[in-house]
Formats: structure tokens, sequence, C-alpha cells
């Protein structure tokens, strides 16, 4: 299968895996073929990357990292926990909702279980082709991303959970920020912004007295916008003043908001956020982590079309965990864009006179012109 940008997609072509709706179920199955109709709606519904079926690369499977019926548990209690909180009767405390730590502890404990079984894998995106509210969404794909660097890390299973959880409920506090602003269009005023910073410290005073979350977790909340350099919020700590914890969550915070579909702009995809995070490297965020994060992330995800600097074209079909920014790619199409008899495969690892210059028709090098917001 491939995955394109929904620009990409036409009618007539059929869909390489399920999009899911926001509740978790399946919207679209596998297979579907995809009509003028159906494109718009997924482009009003934020939908920026589509798997395609494609008969040259059926062999190329894309794994998930945790299975269906743990993303619809985790799915569904971070909608119900958090609407809750959205709730007028609700806002700012917790009382009566005693059940939110123990219910989140168990989504944790599913994910570290589905995780242990990849614990190998590359992160890739996990929020291609889901149809959600980005609040939700962004809080499960911090959690599995920031898991996943807690187990390369080393972390035990106890600092697993208590990872895990702060980074789920890492920005709980924006339950507490007035739905016209999280999900303005454009630009915020000065005063909507200096509120929005606010969800730091409403998330760490909604979490710290809950006795089935631990005080940490509160704290992720607390301090993952705080920076290396001090010139975070809310108090502009800097170093090693900032939880281990909530300096990883800020790095992969950062990287989720830059490939996930926001109401002001379109996703990017993982190389060019990449580039934005490498710019911040000593000054946002702690080299260290950094550079582990590049060494899991899959910089190039499975089924992206890529052009090399011989000007060929082909598909990546196989991630080299070892140096994840030279994938294995599946070529098509030979420097004059004519269809090859017969694909071939190259394994950039090996070949290293060869080079990715471009993603999806874009050149690699146009990134350092996109910013994150």
């Amino acid at each position: 299968m491939r995955l394109l940008p929904l620009s990409m997609v036409r009618p007539g072509m059929k869909l390489g895996k399920k999009i899911y709706n926001e509740e978790g179920l399946t919207l679209l199955g596998e297979q579907v073929e995809l009509t003028q109709m159906l494109i718009q709606r997924l482009a009003k519904r934020g939908i920026d990357f589509v798997y395609i079926d494609d008969p040259r690369t059926n062999d190329v499977v894309i794994p998930d990292m945790i299975s269906e019926e743990t993303r619809l548990r985790a799915t569904s209690e971070i909608r119900s926990s958090f609407r809750k909180l959205m709730d007028d009767s609700m806002k700012r405390n917790l009382s009566g909702y005693t059940q939110l730590g123990k219910n989140f502890r168990e989504v944790i404990n599913l994910i570290i279980d589905d995780l242990s079984g990849h614990q190998d894998a590359m992160i890739m995106l996990t929020n291609i082709s889901v149809m959600d509210d980005y609040l939700f969404q962004h809080s499960l794909n911090v959690c599995i991303y920031t898991t996943m660097l807690g187990m390369a890390n080393g972390y035990s299973r106890d600092e697993l959970a208590t990872i895990g959880l702060g980074a789920m409920l890492h920005d709980i506090g924006k339950t507490q920020i007035p739905i016209d602003i999280l999900r303005k269009n454009g630009a915020l005023t000065q005063d909507e912004f200096v509120l929005m910073k606010k969800h730091t410290e409403f998330g760490f005073h909604l979490l710290k007295d809950e006795a089935n979350i631990p005080l940490l977790a509160a704290h992720c909340a607390f301090q993952h916008h705080e920076r290396m350099d001090g010139s975070g919020y809310p108090r502009g700590i800097k170093g090693n003043d900032i939880h281990d914890y909530a300096r990883w969550i800020g790095l992969v915070d950062s990287y989720d908001a830059m490939t996930t579909h926001r109401v002001y702009r379109k996703a990017m995809l993982p190389h060019q956020a990449m580039e934005i995070i490498f710019t911040g490297t000593s000054t946002l965020y702690e080299q260290k982590k950094i550079e582990l994060f590049r060494d899991k992330i899959a910089i190039y995800p499975i089924g992206v079309t890529v052009t090399l600097n011989t000007g060929e074209t082909g598909t990546v079909v196989g991630l080299n965990n070892l140096v994840p920014q030279r994938p294995i790619v599946r070529l098509f199409q030979n420097e004059q864009g004519e269809e090859l008899a017969a694909p071939k495969e190259v394994d950039l690892s090996k070949k290293l006179s060869l080079m990715i210059t471009g993603v999806n028709n874009d050149s690699v090098n146009d990134n350092m012109n996109l910013q994150a917001n």
C-alpha cells in the first residue's frame, strides 16, 4: 500500500487501511473504493493522508503499534473523561469523578502490553486516517510515542506507567479552555494566548490531589511547555529543573502537533517535523532526547512516495532501524518518469551514493521554510 496526501488521491482508488470515526469505530474499511464525494468528505473532516491499496506493494504491511481493541478503549476513555471535564458542572474540579485515575491506569497498562510486542519497531505515525477532535487524538498519540521512547530509554514498568499517564493527561488542562479558543481557525489574540497558556496550570491543579494519579503525572501537565533555555512556560524554568518525564513529553508534544492536522494548517510529514525539531537542539529540547527520538522515528514512513537524487521514484517498503533516514525503497519510475518494466528495490543503507531528495513530489529542502505552530 502507499501513503498519499489526500490531494493526490483520485476517485477509483481503494483504501489500504481503515479510517476511524470520532468514537474509534471503523468508518471506512479496507478496499473501499473512494469517490469524489468521499474524498471531499475526508478533506472536510481533516484527513490529510490516507493509505491507498496498490498491487505493486500489496506485500507491504504497515504495523499497528496498538491493537484495535486497545485503541477503541483508549479513545473512548479519553473522549468521555475529557468531555465530562468540559461540562460546566465539572470545571476546575474532579469531585465525584474518582474513577479517572483507575480507568486511565487500566488503559496505560493495555498500551504498555501492546507496545511491549513492538519494542524494536520504529515509531510510525498513529494519527493517519483518524477523524477526531485534535485534543483527544493528540493525547493518545503523545502517550504512545512517549511510552515507546520510555521503553527505548530503559524505563521500568512502573516508570512507563507514570510517564505514560502523564503523557496521556498532559493536555487535560485544555478542558478548562473555552471551546471557541481551542478550535479557533486562525491566530489567537494576545489575551486568548495568555489564557491558552494557562492550560498547564489548570492541568496541574486538576491532577495534583487525585489519589489514583501520581504527582509526577500532574507535573508532566504543569511542565510540558517548559524549555531547556528557560523560554517556556508557565514558570520559565530551565535544564534539569524540568522533570525528565516532562522533557520527553514536551519534545513529543511538539512533534505530534506538527504531524497532526490542525484547524489552521495541514499536517506535516515526519521528515518535515524533525527538521524543525532539530533547530531546537539544546535550546528547546535536550540533545540526548532528540538523538534517541531521531533513532526511533520513521522519518520516511512505510508507504510514502520518494524521489531519489537519480530522479527515480518509488515507495518506501522497509525501514532500517540502525539508520532510519535511509530506508528500503521499491522503485517504479526511472529518471525520465517512465514506468519500469519490473520494480526494483534499493536499500539506501547500502547504497550511500543514493539520497532522498523529494517526498510526494515536494523537495526535502523545502522543509526549512515550514514553521511549527
